[in-house]
């Protein structure tokens, strides 16, 4: 039987990218976006590759909507095998800065709404005894860093959950996994939420924007990183904890092997050295 994918997030960038390559590899996408009035980029690319994706709208941080959903798909399609977490939002700011409207926001994206769709779809893997569940975290979900702090914050914890999931989730034939890109060209640092331009940390914050721009002018194609999660969700190899390049896998292996926590902010420190 087809293999179904259930994606959040894929109106643009690595998620539709990853949407398009899966159904080109014979799974069928069930892609889904808070508004398919903004569709077209998707259907244009699945027209592009010669793919039919199933669109259907979610908010994420609806959970009845989500409860809906997932029900729907279950009896439809008679189940989900993959669920690809990848809807996220960003935000800058350092604590003094945020609002706690702004942390809860980030938890409910980043956090609490990959929880909800977990549980949502653990009981139909569990009696199959198999299925994915794959978690677009960020490198930022292992390294922190500036003006990140509610962001990173909702990364860490997302990432602690699925980890701690994984094991218990083996005995039952289902993969969890996360998958940790760096900077990826793609409409997310321009929806980010950002504080105003003055004030105690404006300096630092410059900064941290300047080193920012520099990073994403850099950055790793949407198609790239799509293919790399696509490829993620596809492996026969298992991995916990995937990375979508080099640059990625260098980033978090600096956080991963740094025990006492040195290094990380060692270089942290110097992306706002210019406001020092």
């Amino acid at each position: 039987m087809t293999e179904v994918a259930l994606i959040t997030g894929t109106s643009s960038g690595m998620g539709l990218h990853a949407a398009v390559e899966l159904a080109r590899h014979g799974l069928h996408v069930v892609a889904t976006m808070r508004d398919v009035a903004r569709a077209d980029r998707l259907h244009a690319a699945a027209s592009a590759a010669g793919v039919t994706i199933d669109v259907r709208a979610l908010d994420v941080v609806d959970h009845p909507a989500a409860a809906t959903l997932v029900a729907e798909i279950e009896a439809e399609l008679g189940g989900i095998d993959v669920l690809l977490n990848n809807a996220g939002r960003g935000s800058v700011a350092t604590a003094e800065q945020a609002s706690m409207q702004q942390v809860r926001d980030q938890l409910e994206v980043n956090y609490l709404a990959p929880v909800n769709l977990a549980k949502l779809v653990l009981p139909g893997m569990r009696e199959r005894g198999s299925g994915q569940i794959l978690t677009i975290t960020s490198v930022g979900g292992a390294v922190g860093q500036p003006f990140a702090d509610t962001y990173c914050g909702a990364k860490f914890a997302v990432e602690g959950f699925m980890q701690s999931l994984a094991p218990v989730a083996e005995r039952f034939g289902i993969r969890v996994s996360v998958i940790e890109p760096a900077a990826v060209a793609s409409d997310f640092v321009s929806n980010a939420e950002r504080p105003e331009a003055d004030g105690p940390y404006a300096a630092l914050l410059d900064a941290y924007i300047a080193r920012t721009a520099g990073a994403f002018a850099n950055a790793q194609t949407a198609e790239s990183a799509g293919a790399a999660i696509a490829a993620a969700v596809l492996s026969d190899e298992y991995r916990f904890r995937w990375q979508t390049s080099e640059g990625a896998t260098a980033f978090v292996s600096a956080s991963l092997a740094d025990t006492d926590g040195s290094r990380v902010l060692g270089f942290t420190r110097g992306w706002i050295a210019a406001g020092s």
